[in-house]
């Protein structure tokens, strides 16, 4: 089920898939040809990549769905993990008859454990994807995390995901959390005042970390597993991405069967997606062209 509307870039359309659980999956479709489905991040949604999507929407369909708990997209449980991911994309996939995917950090996972499982994924491109190799400490967050979620203290939950993935600025490291939970807290008011009906807020994604925490865990300690994927993988990261996820990079191309790794100079750990409030370095005109060669 589609419906057509006009957004910026041109043409689109919003439409929706069935889970196998029964859950709807909700995605964004702009261009024309062969299709990609683009997998948004942590703390995204739908609208996070679509002037990455407009670049190729010259040469392919691409579907940018909502994961689980975000905007388009029914609600995620508190115990989802790969495996609903994975139903998840293989609806979409089936009902567009697609056959190429594209994942940033946490759905970078989905996507990489999608080739390795799905006989029908042809190419699969990855933006720093959130491979955590055996030992790795940044999954040590999410107790911490949950319990100051079930007080409601979403702006401090945030502040612990962040230093437990080490997603800010070095200068984060010094600040108090007390400072950092309080200029949070003033960002999320800021942003609900100006909210309007169908936005995907900070708040709203705060509550998917869970499962995301859940999801990178869950895939910690995997990388031999990916020694058996028959499909072509295109390993893509920023000189200034995050420093922890640069040796998983490098041990996935020495391990992945057809795999070409691109490191984009300058480029940090959101480089795929748009500018945003929360993503300051998206350079999408940069990401795009390696996507085209690639998909193409």
């Amino acid at each position: 089920m589609t419906n057509k509307h006009l957004l910026g870039r041109g043409e689109q359309s919003t439409g929706h898939v069935v889970s196998s659980d029964g859950t709807i999956i909700g995605y964004r479709r702009l261009g024309q040809g062969p299709g990609v489905v683009m997998l948004h991040g942590s703390m995204e949604s739908s609208k996070s990549h679509l002037h990455l999507a407009g670049a190729l929407a010259d040469l392919f369909t691409v579907y940018l769905p909502d994961r689980r708990g975000r905007g388009l997209s029914g609600p995620c449980g508190p115990d989802d993990g790969m495996r609903r991911e994975l139903e998840d994309l293989t609806a979409l996939m089936d009902a567009t008859d697609t056959h190429n995917i594209f994942g940033v950090s946490a759905s970078g996972l989905v996507a990489l454990e999608a080739a390795r499982t799905m006989p029908d994924v042809h190419k699969v491109a990855v933006y720093e994807p959130a491979l955590l190799l055996e030992g790795s400490k940044q999954t040590q967050w999410l107790r911490r995390y949950d319990k100051e979620m079930a007080e409601g203290k979403v702006a401090a939950a945030m502040v612990t995901s962040m230093k437990g993935l080490a997603l800010g600025s070095p200068i984060l490291n010094v600040m108090p959390r007390s400072l950092l939970a309080a200029l949070t807290n003033l960002a999320l008011k800021s942003e609900d005042k100006k909210a309007v009906p169908g936005d995907v807020t900070m708040r709203v994604l705060a509550k998917t970390l869970h499962q995301e925490g859940l999801l990178i865990a869950e895939m910690t300690g995997t990388l031999d597993s990916f020694s058996t994927v028959p499909a072509e993988v295109l390993l893509l990261g920023g000189s200034k991405g995050l420093p922890y996820l640069k040796p998983s990079l490098a041990a996935l191309e020495r391990v992945l069967p057809h795999a070409r790794r691109v490191e984009f100079p300058g480029l940090d750990h959101g480089g795929s997606s748009d500018v945003s409030n929360i993503n300051k370095g998206g350079r999408p005109d940069v990401v795009a062209p390696e996507l085209r060669r690639f998909f193409s």
